[in-house]
């Protein structure tokens, strides 16, 4: 009985170890190598029912509480990565999925497999000293000094692999290198399991020998201490060992964040004593003119129109910037040709608009996340300039807008709110700064709110992230009160994430000879919104990034932020038409492409529920079946903008008057077979309702994505359903169906 026993400790530790190397054993294995750790602890714990029946009888000394304590919460987190493990398994136990909800299963799933991991360790410690009784004492010297230097290079495992930060719930994935050959994986995490194993012995000695007048338990501390002292001294080494070029970057980048830091003191404590509109003027145009742009006072202006507010506006004073991206910045868009701008001077709101201040104008609160000083969202188009009218009226100002039945106009010259042009929008956003971002280094989750697990870059260094700049971070999943980040260097808050900005502006491609003060075309069918919200990627919050919606489009991720003139504009009236949104629905078509089964199921829901022919969007070449894979092929299609060939098509496109338009979330859009499909047909007049699954970040950009490619169509109310959906499903696609007046036929 005692030698099975021994057998099965022995294979649980074997099967531990490559069941800590994802990276070698890939999804499918890793889940049978899951599955097989478990019967092995159902066993264990059968030959171990003496254990438990001695649990509350006799005793407790010092070492047999430390021994019950670790293995209780040994098999704690055991039965915890179990329930994780397979609430997410796509092939061992697939029928468990979402047992627990997947979003929080990743979570719990990769933080207990590592205290799992450190408390196996610990445990197996608490024995080593009865397997070694016999052992000579000068052969026990020997191991124990080779094996505090091995501990201590564990110990340095440990602090670089970024666990700290798994077991303490803060990511939901590892970082692992899918490049390192296998056996020095399987190294690495045989030494770290040997730091605790080493550490569980030697606090087993320290407990035992408390007390005593043999040192067993000093010399134990020393043992312990000396493995500490060497994994330090080894990752401080290995810090110093750095390239140049990153120590290079990380001083400068400390540098600036110094200096912004100080700017943004300076400008809190002006913003204390002061609340007249031109505070920070002489700063603002330093910060101009320093950055090689024209100052304002190279345009001439007329100002009898302006009248002074005490609204806690920032005047910016305008001048020339580099409007759009460089060829050279990563992920940029084909839309965001660089090219020169001049701006006048204009007033701006510091802070997205709160809920507090939309709804004691208009008297409702849309925004999903319920808060006074909250950004407000779920606003249409029309839902900002209207509001802009009635904060004019309120302190009478003339209203910028004539909203009429189909049509809006702006009168440039009226002294009241309005929307910021989308030039306007990014020279604020700059701030007299030509990077991605306005910090000048990459954006982290303590730098605004945003999906901080994917910083700038994350897309294609997503198993190695020691390369980025910005490191994953806290996400969020809401709004969160404006103000909560430091400011740009015009003293401009949450330019950045937290909730995307309406402009005026039509989205079409840059008139590159509209230099002066643009306000893009008179006519078109989605206006431009900016800045990235709190579920997006920090690729689409890039200053230059433009995403665009119609103009009755609402989102819990859409808000804005008003301007208003600090100079006389152009005695003229631009007169916009509204869309028309009046499409039929005669005849749906529901399409969609699936990878790993979960937006499939949801089509095959809502056919099950209206009847609709459906057609599945298929590429020659299939993505791969794996996970990490279809990560890699995934963000490289969409990084080179790709269109794979489709394996059919859809002969009588032309008889469908609404396309149900499903895919699953990748990297924050669209995957790039539905780009493929929406060039292949002319989608004028026809209604795309997009639904997808996800994994946190519900649509992220996907639905600018498809309005782009299909820009004389209308988009209607989108579903985002969490991976498969779970039990709400059936309900959940029933009230979208309604909400988007598609029935049963």
């Amino acid at each position: 009985m005692n030698r099975i026993k021994r057998i099965i400790d022995a294979l649980l530790t074997i099967v531990l170890i490559p069941l800590m190397a994802y990276q070698v054993t890939g999804e499918a294995l890793h889940e049978w190598l899951g599955i097989t750790m478990v019967l092995l602890v159902i066993v264990h714990q059968v030959f171990n029912r003496k254990w438990y029946k001695a649990l509350f009888k006799g005793n407790y000394q010092s070492f047999r509480i430390l021994s019950t304590t670790i293995n209780v919460l040994l098999l704690i987190s055991f039965a915890l990565t179990a329930i994780s493990g397979m609430s997410m398994s796509n092939h061992a136990v697939p029928f468990l999925y979402n047992l627990v909800n997947v979003n929080t299963a990743r979570v719990m799933h990769l933080a207990f497999s590592y205290w799992s991991f450190i408390l196996m360790g610990l445990h197996i410690g608490l024995h080593v000293g009865a397997m070694t009784a016999r052992m000579p004492k000068n052969i026990k010297m020997v191991l124990s000094i080779a094996f505090t230097i091995i501990a201590g290079y564990g110990f340095y495992l440990f602090l670089k692999s970024g666990i700290a930060s798994y077991i303490t719930f803060k990511t939901h994935f590892a970082f692992l290198d899918y490049e390192k050959r296998a056996i020095l994986v399987f190294i690495e995490n045989i030494a770290m399991i040997i730091f605790f194993v080493f550490l569980g012995h030697n606090l087993a000695n320290v407990v035992k020998g408390f007390g005593k007048k043999d040192n067993s338990a000093l010399k134990s501390l020393m043992y312990i201490m000396m493995s500490v002292i060497v994994g330090f001294v080894l990752n401080m080494a290995m810090v110093g060992n750095a390239s140049t070029d990153n120590m290079w970057q990380s001083n400068t980048f400390q540098n600036v964040k110094t200096l912004e830091t100080e700017e943004s003191v300076a400008n809190d404590i002006l913003d204390k004593e002061m609340i007249e509109n031109d505070i920070n003027d002489n700063n603002i145009n330093k910060n101009i003119n320093d950055n090689g742009l024209t100052s304002s006072n190279d345009i001439v202006a007329d100002t009898n129109n302006i009248v002074e507010v005490k609204d806690g506006f920032i005047k910016l004073d305008g001048g020339t910037f580099l409007m759009g991206s460089p060829d050279s910045e990563n992920w940029r868009i084909d839309d965001e040709l660089s090219h020169e701008v001049t701006v006048l001077p204009f007033y701006i709101d510091k802070y997205e608009t709160t809920q507090k201040e939309y709804n004691e104008l208009m008297q409702y609160n849309p925004s999903e996340f319920k808060g006074d000083n909250l950004s407000v969202e779920n606003i249409s188009f029309i839902d900002a300039i209207k509001y802009a009218n009635a904060k004019s009226l309120k302190i009478n100002l003339e209203p910028c807008y004539e909203i009429g039945n189909g049509f809006v106009i702006w009168r440039e010259n009226a002294n009241g709110y309005r929307l910021p042009t989308e030039a306007e929008w990014e020279y604020a956003c700059r701030a007299g700064t030509i990077t991605p971002f306005n910090l000048e280094k990459s954006l982290d989750a303590d730098d605004a709110n945003f999906y901080g697990h994917y910083p700038y870059e994350i897309e294609e260094n997503y198993f190695n992230d020691s390369v980025l700049e910005a490191r994953p971070g806290t996400y969020r999943g809401h709004t969160i009160e404006v103000g909560s980040f430091t400011p740009n260097k015009f003293g401009l808050y949450d330019m950045h994430g937290n909730v995307n900005e309406w402009c005026f502006d039509f989205y079409a491609p840059y008139n590159v000879n509209d230099k002066i003060d643009p306000v893009g075309p008179t006519s078109g069918t989605r206006h431009v919104y900016r800045g990235g919200g709190w579920n997006d990627f920090a690729k689409n919050m890039r200053s230059a990034y433009r995403a665009e919606a119609e103009d009755t489009f609402k989102s819990y991720n859409l808000g804005v932020r008003l301007v208003r003139n600090a100079s006389d504009r152009e005695q003229r009236e631009i007169r916009i038409n509204l869309l028309d949104n009046n499409f039929s629905n005669n005849k749906v078509l529901i399409a969609y492409f699936s990878w790993s089964g979960n937006t499939r199921g949801i089509a095959n829901e809502i056919h099950n529920q209206i009847g609709a022919d459906v057609f599945e969007i298929r590429p020659k070449k299939p993505y791969s079946d794996d996970y990490n894979t279809v990560l890699i092929q995934a963000q490289d299609d969409q990084h080179h903008q790709r269109r794979p060939e489709l394996l059919d098509k859809v002969s009588n496109f032309n008889e469908y008057d609404t396309i149900l338009l499903g895919y699953p979330n990748w990297w924050a859009s669209i995957p790039m077979p539905i780009a493929t499909f929406l060039g292949e047909y002319d989608f004028s007049n026809k209604t795309i309702i997009p639904f997808c699954s996800h994994g946190g970040g519900r649509f992220g950009q996907s639905i600018t994505a498809i309005s782009k490619l299909a820009p004389n169509s209308k988009i209607g109310k989108g579903l985002s359903i969490h991976y498969s959906g779970g039990n709400t499903l059936s309900s959940d696609v029933n009230k979208w169906l309604v909400e988007n007046k598609i029935v049963k036929k």
